[in-house]
């Protein structure tokens, strides 16, 4: 092989892969509006003594161009994990399980204390105020966000 034809192998080689780089580099942002819209935000989980049930909450900020909703909610650290919303009914409160929760596309939703909450039972080993939790929150459009929610201890109780 000549010098001037192993040049040319080399520039060819270099051409290539500059092209190829080039290719892979446009694409991501293409690949970075493909990741998922929904974040969670100031996760936390209000312990209760006894092995009582636990709630969660947490804020659901939807950057994407559609409503999203959530679907559901599954943990190792909890048996069963359920979307619930208090309801008020006059004088008293009750808790009903909800199929979904809709985030709103370009807003957010917050699973907070007298509203909606996740309802977290049956603990799968010893959790105490200072832990992590994980909750993997599951949505309509397939997508999973696995969180770590903070467990607090319940107001009043240090």
């Amino acid at each position: 092989m000549s010098i001037r034809h192993s040049l040319l192998a080399s520039h060819v080689r270099a051409a290539t892969f500059a092209a190829l780089l080039a290719t892979v580099v446009s694409g991501a942002p293409a690949m970075a509006a493909d990741a998922h819209a929904v974040t969670a935000r100031n996760a936390w989980v209000r312990w209760l003594p006894n092995n009582l049930p636990a709630a969660g909450y947490v804020t659901l900020a939807n950057d994407g161009d559609k409503p999203v909703d959530l679907v559901g909610i599954s943990s190792d650290d909890y048996g069963s994990a359920m979307l619930h919303q208090t309801v008020s009914n006059g004088s008293t409160q009750k808790m009903v399980m909800v199929d979904k929760l809709t985030v709103p596309a370009h807003g957010s939703v917050a699973i907070a204390p007298g509203g909606y909450h996740l309802m977290l039972e049956d603990a799968s080993h010893k959790i105490m105020p200072g832990s992590t939790v994980h909750l993997k929150l599951k949505f309509s459009d397939g997508e999973t966000l696995d969180t770590a929610f903070a467990v607090k201890p319940p107001a009043g109780v240090q």
